[in-house]
């Protein structure tokens, strides 16, 4: 139950009242004020803003609702303009801006996240300033700073920018920003402050070093922290902290090891104390052994080092009874493969990879994998259970798994004067054929298919009762085959005999006769004047 505001706290309001209605007041006179103390008055009366939020904090612990605390944190973050951007920027040295749009939902999701960086950042008193500026209101001013999309993040330092990498939650965003702007890693001399780390840090590498910077490998080791932007480094000469953020810890020596906070929470590192062999520890270690794809993971996820990734594509009732088996799989191909988990009813992440296979209407689990070294794609066909994924990554980890080439069902081409190929039939009509093959290549979605349809129709009907000569067309996007690459559509290929591996390319843009002619001349044959006119 709330208590009433102590007689004084009503002045101490009404005062906020006042202080804020002067803040935004200077906000809109803000393009009158002189440029040299544009950004240093704005700042000051940032901090004094926040000062008075925490003196009421103070006040009335009790009152201070979840609200008011996010009104805070959003606070703290500046708000740039067509006045005050250039000199903000300039002003100081390190600026790290959002660029939103009122309407873009990942703006919203992002905007609160960035809010809580800005917060732990001046709590840890980083000197960045943190800054966002409407994209859409200020358009001229955001394509000044090349934000070309929303929402974006970019690093100013002394006016000069560069692009954001991180991760998305505010952990990520603050890691980021302190090993662009401040030191790589986080040194731990105390239990207290092991404890208080705790308290915000979920995932991070440990490094124990007796003597710290004297000690081997402590130079490797902020060297490492600088080359990874991701996951934050911390560093102690203290075998009691290093306990307390380590429990496994089995040494009193140098100690390297990662904390997550999944199933395989430590992970000690017993590799040389090298920067490069750190970071690709840590690269193969970072992630879940089963990781859920979101919306805001999936630049980390594309990007890593594993580059053979396995996709469980599953309702969430469905995963819970695969989701132990799958991290006991993970397990055994750790490093070699990476297991992700993506819900098939999210349309938006899982709708891209399933249409790759031709399985959008997929309602059950579906395993596939992707190997992004090779470009390859496959899938597990037979049923889901924990014993045909595990043998399924273990073709693919010793590369006896086939790639998957999606295709429509068998046809029935019964008196079908051009005849439909589909990727599982492309070997038998078209490579493996005796027969010259002139293959028509289209897409449903392709605006000029439909009219050299009838082209190659007439063709058809042109040169029935010619021997060794077949007519055949295929949906180049229901069906893949490894021999057929095609860069745009409509396509026409002759495949002659004897010179499968080398289809000659005829022009679409010319007419059911000058193509009849190039068969003519191309197959040898003589012209049939006495055929049906095209």
């Amino acid at each position: 139950m709330l208590t009433k505001p102590k007689p004084n706290s009503k002045f101490s309001i009404l005062f906020t009242f006042l202080l804020l209605l002067s803040f935004l007041i200077f906000v809109a006179r803000s393009s009158d004020v002189a440029v040299e103390a544009g950004s240093e008055e704005e700042l000051d009366d940032l901090e004094q803003l926040l000062a008075v939020d925490e003196q009421l904090q103070e006040e009335r612990p009790e009152q201070q609702s979840e609200a008011e605390t996010v009104s805070k944190a959003q606070r703290i973050v500046v708000e740039l303009n067509g006045d005050n951007t250039k000199r903000l920027i300039d002003g100081n040295e390190y600026v790290m801006v959002l660029g939103y749009a009122p309407w873009c939902a990942r703006s919203a999701e992002l905007m609160p996240r960035f809010a809580e960086a800005a917060t732990d950042l001046k709590e840890i008193g980083s000197s960045v300033l943190m800054a966002k500026i409407d994209g859409e209101r200020y358009s001229k001013v955001a394509s000044q700073l090349e934000i070309k999309g929303f929402p974006t993040l970019l690093l100013f330092v002394n006016g000069t920018s560069q692009s954001y990498t991180g991760g998305f939650s505010s952990e990520e965003i603050v890691i980021w920003v302190q090993k662009k702007t401040g030191a790589s890693t986080i040194k731990l001399d105390t239990v207290d402050e092991a404890s208080g780390f705790l308290k915000k840090h979920h995932t991070f590498i440990l490094g124990l070093f007796e003597k710290s910077e004297d000690s081997s490998g402590h130079d490797e080791f902020v060297k490492a922290a600088s080359l990874d932007n991701e996951i934050q480094f911390v560093e102690t000469s203290s075998i009691d902290v290093a306990k307390l953020l380590f429990p496994n810890l089995k040494t009193n020596n140098v100690f390297v090891g990662l904390v997550k906070t999944e199933a395989e929470k430590y992970t000690s590192y017993d590799g040389p104390c090298q920067a490069e062999k750190i970071v690709e520890f840590l690269n193969s270690n970072k992630f879940p052994l089963v990781t859920k794809l979101t919306e805001s993971n999936t630049v980390r996820v594309y990007s890593s080092p594993v580059k053979l990734q396995v996709m469980v594509f599953s309702k969430t009732d469905d995963f819970e009874s695969l989701a132990q088996p799958l991290e006991d799989i993970a397990r055994k191909f750790k490093s070699k493969l990476m297991l992700i988990y993506i819900d098939i009813s999210n349309e938006n992440l899982a709708m891209p990879f399933l249409t790759l296979f031709g399985i959008e209407d997929a309602k059950k689990t579906v395993v596939a994998a992707f190997d992004n070294n090779l470009n390859s794609k496959y899938l597990l066909e037979s049923d889901p259970s924990p014993s045909n994924i595990e043998e399924f990554c273990f073709g693919l980890a010793h590369g006896t798994v086939s790639a998957y080439y999606k295709s429509q069902p068998i046809p029935d081409n019964q008196n079908a004067s051009v005849v439909a190929v589909v990727g599982r039939t492309f070997d038998e009509v078209v490579l493996r054929s005796s027969e010259n093959v002139l293959l028509e290549v289209h897409t449903p979605w392709c605006i000029n298919c439909e009219a050299l349809s009838k082209q190659v129709e007439k063709l058809s009907q042109h040169f029935k009762g010619f021997e060794n000569l077949v007519f055949a067309r295929i949906d180049a996007s229901a069906n893949e085959h490894p021999k057929l690459t095609v860069d745009d559509y409509p396509t026409i290929l002759l495949y002659k005999t004897g010179e499968k591996e080398n289809p000659l390319k005829l022009s679409t843009k010319s007419s059911a006769k000058d193509m009849a002619v190039l068969i003519n001349k191309e197959l040898k044959w003589k012209d049939q004047s006495g055929k049906d006119e095209l």
